[in-house]
């Protein structure tokens, strides 16, 4: 695509890199076909080519964003399936990021839109104002469909749809400190706990430090951790993500010079493809991009250790029927396809690959919140698709997928290092019992 940019817009070094995304971009359309929104509405100011044109356009013209732009981006899902489809390389997902950053500092959104947008970003990243809300939202779920009606409060009636009906008081696989393993110690690793997870699912670390700790791991949680930066990342909040991740490279760096780390464990893939980015978030900062970049390489999706790990003999008693759903974060965005699916087949269940697993469900961080309808339809979408293969258990590592499905079936949605965990010698997990 040609481009063509001052040398003065140049010096800015997220437009000089947007241009030479921009300039990779060869008009195909491959990324049409595996655009989730594009095969939802059919519009192709909603596919990825679409948003290339409007971000070239803004950008080039040094312009605000406007009301038509903002739609139409804010409509992305960043699932990043055009960039797996993409046969030329763009990289999308940082044109993307760079877009709603020069749209946050450009734009004025409606009131409702950013009183909305300021609620989710104080509050989803604090567990403890997360769980505070949450035992608000039990008092506020009667007026969901009232909140469905009004258009600019639609975001709290979703919001109020999503929130659990009970929430775990068990915070002990996110208090700070050392997990001891048993044997042999074969690696130290430190666990990201992160913000919504253990609020809404402490069960997942939990299941991972004990199996990591059985099979001779040592798992650290180090003290001072915060949000990985992902929701503020992708809200154009780019001051509030580069200060999340500056405060996490700070901690972990402390844990590599102070008792070293084979890994840092991720099981919420959608922060994993964050901090995998954190060497490029962070490499203009002299102070922070060769530890940013340090960190980067050592982040590991818990399949991608545990694939590389001695496990022992599965337990299992009967062979169950698994589905997995690939979150887009991890297909996508981390290219991570086959390791949680070899590590289900040999710990002995059943598993299958839905239709169109490469379309995402709808989750996507916020998106649930701030784009219900086209989120619906993708979860009705992705559900049909999981039900067509009569799974036993639906099998998933991302805490906003396994949400966003479950408000969708009554089929159990369990993380894979739980269904992992079980049937090396832990705990069945609570929604098989």
């Amino acid at each position: 695509m040609r481009t063509d940019f001052s040398l003065a817009q140049l010096a800015d070094s997220n437009v000089a890199e947007s241009e030479k995304i921009l300039r990779k971009c060869v008009h195909c359309g491959f990324c049409t076909a595996t655009c989730p929104t594009y095969v939802t509405l059919g519009n192709e100011l909603d596919s990825p080519r679409g948003r290339i044109y409007l971000i070239k356009d803004m950008l080039e013209n040094d312009r605000p964003a406007d009301e038509k732009t903002v739609t139409h981006l804010d409509r992305c899902l960043s699932c990043l399936a055009c960039m797996t489809t993409c046969p030329s390389g763009v990289n999308y997902m940082h044109l993307i990021d760079n877009a709603r950053a020069y749209i946050e500092k450009t734009y004025d959104r409606p009131f409702a839109d950013r009183m909305i947008r300021a609620l989710l970003v104080n509050i989803l990243p604090y567990p403890k104002r997360f769980r505070l809300a949450l035992r608000f939202a039990q008092f506020g779920r009667p007026f969901a469909t009232l909140f469905r009606a009004i258009k600019p409060l639609k975001p709290l009636g979703a919001m109020l749809d999503l929130a659990p009906p009970s929430i775990s008081s068990d915070q002990r696989s996110s208090e700070p400190g050392t997990r001891k393993n048993t044997g042999v110690k074969k690696a130290r690793v430190a666990i990201l706990s992160g913000c919504a997870q253990p609020v809404l699912s402490p069960s997942i670390n939990a299941a991972t430090i004990e199996l990591l700790t059985r099979i001779g791991v040592e798992v650290v949680i180090p003290k001072g951790e915060t949000c990985c930066g992902s929701l503020t990342h992708h809200m154009g909040r780019e001051e509030a993500a580069l200060q999340s991740a500056k405060n996490n490279v700070d901690v972990w760096m402390r844990e590599v010079e102070n008792g070293g780390l084979d890994a840092i464990i991720i099981t919420a893939s959608g922060c994993g493809t964050t901090i995998k980015d954190y060497g490029h978030m962070l490499r203009e900062d002299t102070a922070y991009a060769d530890k940013a970049a340090k960190v980067s390489t050592l982040a590991k999706d818990i399949t991608e250790f545990l694939v590389e790990m001695e496990l022992p003999e599965s337990k299992i008693d009967e062979p169950l029927t698994v589905t997995y759903h690939s979150a887009c974060s991890m297909q996508h965005g981390q290219k991570i396809t086959t390791h949680p699916k070899t590590l289900l087949k040999k710990a002995g269940f059943i598993v299958k690959d839905p239709p169109e697993g490469h379309l995402c469900c709808g989750s996507a961080g916020t998106y649930n919140i701030l784009q219900s309808e086209i989120a619906d339809k993708l979860k009705e979408r992705k559900v049909n698709n999981i039900m067509s293969t009569k799974p036993d258990i639906i099998a998933a590592g991302n805490i906003g997928c396994i949400t966003q499905i479950a408000s969708g079936t009554d089929v159990p949605i369990i993380h894979t290092v739980e269904l992992l965990n079980w049937v090396y010698g832990g705990n069945k997990p609570k929604e098989l019992k």
